[in-house]
């Protein structure tokens, strides 16, 4: 017997496989009789033993080799039906620990050793029917030759029939075209549980089970009918007992010398056994081994069934649960107590709604799904969802750990012929996404203009990195404006998107995206440098206007190690002056993620860059790190100045924020900072403002965003602040 290649690596063990392949063949020789040594048979089997590890191992993954090892054990005789048993159960919980050790604990490996332990079962199945079906044509054959040699030689031919008849070990049965049993063999009497007198006396139409008898029925009339020759099926017959034995059945055609129907032959073999062994396996194959619930591919084998078959207005609903903080249970208390509360709430999911008539299955880890078939509407899917999270919250005792769990679910609901399998689930899982977002122990319903909202977002995140590269983004300028002069000291550069399907695009549409991203810092670097080269040629071009360029810098720049480094090549590369360029950062970036103050900022300011607190008075700012701050500019909130309306009925609050004001003004001239007024939309406020010693402002009133190039036209025109 030639070698057969072993997969490499350390997924294998060799020794593994061959210790497998022994106790394969000490189980094959004690449960019947073998044809060959035992040494033939263990090389035999570990051939075999190492097909099954190539086949787990294989990508892409199929159970054919199984198939096929499942009918070499046919095929070498080794037929015995307890071999199967054992060869399919060893397979199942011997064979991941022995002969890959390494691949025991992978669901996808368990996974595949089902398939494989399917495969063996039915490659066996289907080389022994196909032997049977071989003997049985032999037997056929040479019974119908009995009966012509007895019309020729009588009791010679007869003997011979009558010996093949009753001896064979295959149930044998002859019947009219009418259906009458004419004979039977004793083999076929002991299957059904009667005496072959009794059957002589019976139609076979009367044997049908009562759930296949319409179609068998038509199958037989249209063998009697001439329209078939022969015909094969697997089907059920009622004992006499009232049990159910499940056969092999093979019908043949008999015919007169002209052709005309004349009789019918059956042949049919037991296979109950097997039948059964089958349904075992596809149970396993469906079904999550911890829980018992039915697995994700029996869920979308019985939700693909529903879209196939229900009506367009027939309404079915998803609801999908996942567990609230399940990792911290496994991290904490160890897998094996997350194992046993998985089991539990499993079984409570399953309990409360056994009495509606909806599937519940795991779809793997802590996530289990409902469906909610022929509901009425979305009232009946929220109903279950809220049962399911009452199951689920209720105390859980595991050994002496008292539990406290939650969940989250998403809920679709919807007309068949409005969606699809796959755009349900999909939607099923967004929805679950927003209640997870939303808190712990919460229901959320899939709303369609959220989702496309979502899938809008994603597609521009999706695009943010092409965009970059594509150099589709912009920056806009909005004046910062002297409030005592009026003459424009600073400008904010602002980054839009030129989108070349949506237009231009606000920064409130995809900056927080790239912050998500982490784009934020790309893109951040490239806003830093474009700013710094117009700003560049305004200098070159208005050298005594000294106007300073504002950028912001988000939380996610201002903590890149590399920030000081990028700000000193972006002012060399462009031949900016450092004290001609600001650097907005929030109060929360300013303090830094661990409440302290940002490191970076002493040597930012050692650059010569002009340092600004963006928002000022939004956050929580410790004033003493402030006064030590190499801070040069605080730009008070927007909300403070929409406070400042003028002398109209809400004249009282807008006192109040007129003191506030002052006092931040004040504030920041006794720590020797300029302060910058943002949102100012009306001469009123900039006249206030400016009585309060307000340094500079910025809004509308002095100048909405606008490309370079219109700033540009205004420091030819004398950069004045206010807007015509």
């Amino acid at each position: 017997m030639g070698a057969v290649p072993e997969p490499g690596g350390d997924d294998l063990s060799r020794s593994g496989a061959l210790w497998y392949a022994t106790e394969w063949s000490r189980a094959v020789r004690r449960l019947g009789f073998v044809p060959l040594s035992a040494a033939e048979t263990e090389r035999l089997l570990h051939l075999h033993t190492v097909r099954l590890a190539q086949a787990v191992l294989a990508e892409p993954f199929s159970a054919l080799p199984a198939e096929k090892v499942g009918r070499a054990l046919v095929e070498e005789h080794l037929t015995e039906p307890r071999v199967l048993d054992w060869s399919v159960r060893a397979l199942g919980e011997r064979f991941l620990p022995e002969v890959l050790p390494a691949r025991a604990h992978h669901d996808e490996t368990v996974e595949r050793v089902a398939a494989l332990q399917g495969g063996l079962a039915a490659g066996f199945a289907r080389a022994l029917r196909d032997r049977t079906f071989a003997q049985q044509e032999r037997i056929a054959r040479s019974a119908w030759q009995a009966r012509d040699e007895v019309e020729q030689a009588l009791r010679d031919s007869e003997a011979r029939f009558r010996a093949v008849f009753v001896g064979a070990p295959t149930g044998i049965g002859i019947a009219g075209i009418d259906g009458r049993i004419i004979d039977v063999n004793q083999a076929f009497a002991d299957m059904l549980g009667y005496s072959v007198e009794e059957l002589r006396q019976i139609n076979v139409a009367s044997l049908f089970h009562a759930d296949d008898a319409a179609g068998m029925w038509e199958l037989y009339q249209e063998l009697v009918e001439g329209k078939h020759d022969s015909a094969r099926v697997e089907k059920r017959y009622h004992r006499k007992d009232g049990s159910v034995v499940w056969t092999d059945l093979s019908v043949s055609l008999i015919r007169h010398d002209d052709g005309r129907p004349r009789f019918t032959v059956a042949m049919i073999e037991d296979i109950t056994e097997r039948y059964e062994l089958q349904q075992r396996l596809r149970f396993q194959a469906l079904h999550d081994p911890l829980t018992g619930l039915p697995n994700r591919t029996l869920f979308f084998e019985t939700l693909g069934r529903v879209f196939e078959t229900a009506d367009a207005d027939h309404r079915v609903g998803v609801c999908f649960l996942d567990l609230d903080g399940f990792k911290a249970v496994n991290d904490s208390l160890g897998h094996d107590l997350g194992d046993r509360l998985l089991v539990v709430i499993a079984r409570r999911l399953a309990e409360c709604v056994a009495g509606r008539g909806h599937l519940v299955a795991r779809m793997g880890g802590d996530e289990f799904v409902i469906l909610v078939d022929d509901g009425t509407g979305i009232d009946d899917a929220v109903a279950v969802a809220e049962a399911a999270l009452a199951a689920v919250s209720a105390p859980v005792r595991i050994g002496e750990h008292q539990l406290a769990a939650s969940a989250s679910v998403g809920i679709v609901e919807c007309p068949v012929g409005g969606t699809s399998a796959s755009e349900l689930m999909k939607a099923a899982d967004t929805t679950l996404y927003w209640a997870k977002a939303e808190g712990r122990g919460r229901w959320a319903v899939y709303d369609p203009e959220r989702g496309a909202r979502d899938i809008a977002r994603s597609a521009l995140a999706a695009g943010l990195p092409a965009a970059l590269d594509r150099d589709e983004f912009v920056l806009h300028y909005q004046p910062i404006v002297s409030l005592l002069e009026g003459s424009m000291l600073a400008v904010e550069a602002l980054v839009r998107w030129q989108h070349p399907e949506l237009g231009l695009i606000g920064p409130d549409r995809f900056i927080g995206l790239a912050e998500e991203t982490g784009l934020i810092v790309r893109l951040g670097e490239w806003v830093l440098r474009q700013a710094c080269r117009d700003a560049e040629e305004w200098r070159r071009e208005f050298p005594a206007a000294r106007l300073v360029v504002s950028v912001n810098l988000a939380a996610r720049q201002a903590d890149d190690p590399r920030i000081v480094e990028t700000v000193a090549d972006a002012l060399a590369s462009t031949g900016l002056p450092a004290g001609l360029l600001q650097l907005e950062l929030t109060e929360s970036a300013v303090m830094g993620t661990a409440g302290e103050p940002l490191r970076s900022l002493h040597r930012l300011a050692a650059l010569g860059v002009r340092l600004a607190i963006d928002d000022f008075g939004t956050g929580y700012s410790n004033l003493a790190y402030l006064r030590r701050l190499p801070i040069h500019c605080l730009k008070l909130a927007g909300p403070f100045v929409e406070g400042i309306r003028g002398d109209g009925p809400e004249a009282a609050t807008d006192h109040r924020d007129e003191r506030i004001v002052d006092a931040l003004v004040r504030l920041a001239h006794a720590l020797e900072l300029w302060v910058t007024a943002e949102a100012v939309e009306t001469g009123v406020q900039a006249e206030r403002l400016r009585a309060l010693r307000c340094d500079t402002g910025q809004g509308r009133y002095f100048g909405p965003p606008a490309p370079a190039a219109e700033i540009t036209a205004r420091l030819r025109g004398g950069g004045h602040g206010a807007a015509a």
